[in-house]
């Protein structure tokens, strides 16, 4: 499996090239966002891996040309930023998943294998699930055409299971995306309450022994 790595921290690029070719992939490595970018675009790679500060071009700028250039290679942004805005942010502009530095490496291996095990998908500016409508970039949310006011996390929550649909996302997915570190299964039964008070409770289903996902 071919991985771009665009990263200009030399020693960190040096150590994930090392460790990720000692896993059996095969590593390019550019050192800024302009090249990452370009070779993105034309190496067909089956999987990138993007720092968020980069010179001469954010990480952010490039997987939102990416996308709007309709390329879906999946991207997992690497970010030494915290903030849960700024993991929004990156799914928002079209990033499939996130690791905030530092991170363990045989994490990134297995989220990387996660995302080579998907099929590479559009990732639609606006989300639709039925007559829920999500706009990401500007946290917009409507039902039936009638806006709804949502607070950051449940918009988060919404937007992992919108992606997902029409499938199903495990109680332990929304956790760790959501709420990162947090080790409590119930805070995500919390959230999904005030999301069906906010959408309609018809709008998420539960799939026993799995988790929720949009009602069709």
């Amino acid at each position: 499996m071919r991985v771009l790595l665009v990263e200009d921290e030399a020693r960190m690029a040096a150590a994930i090239v090392r460790g990720l070719t000692a896993e059996g992939f095969v590593v390019d490595h550019v050192a800024d966002g302009q090249a990452g970018l370009e070779a993105a675009r034309f190496g067909a790679y089956d999987v990138v891996v993007l720092d968020i500060m980069l010179p001469r071009m954010s990480g952010y700028t490039v997987v939102k040309t990416l996308r709007a250039e309709q390329v879906w290679v999946p991207v997992l942004l690497l970010t030494a930023k915290d903030g849960e805005y700024d993991e929004a942010d990156g799914l928002d502009y079209g990033a499939d998943d996130y690791l905030t530095k530092p991170f363990s490496f045989v994490v990134l291996v297995a989220r990387l294998r996660a995302l080579l095990r998907r099929d590479p998908a559009p990732r639609p500016a606006i989300l639709r699930a039925g007559v829920v409508m999500l706009d990401p970039a500007t946290h917009r949310v409507e039902v039936d055409g009638s806006e709804v006011a949502l607070a950051p996390r449940e918009l988060l929550l919404l937007e992992h299971l919108m992606r997902a649909h029409p499938a199903a996302v495990r109680k332990e997915d929304l956790l760790e995306k959501v709420w990162g570190d947090l080790d409590d299964a119930n805070v995500v039964e919390v959230y999904i309450g005030y999301l069906r008070r906010k959408l309609g409770r018809a709008r998420i289903e539960t799939v026993r022994g799995v988790g929720y996902r949009m009602a069709p």
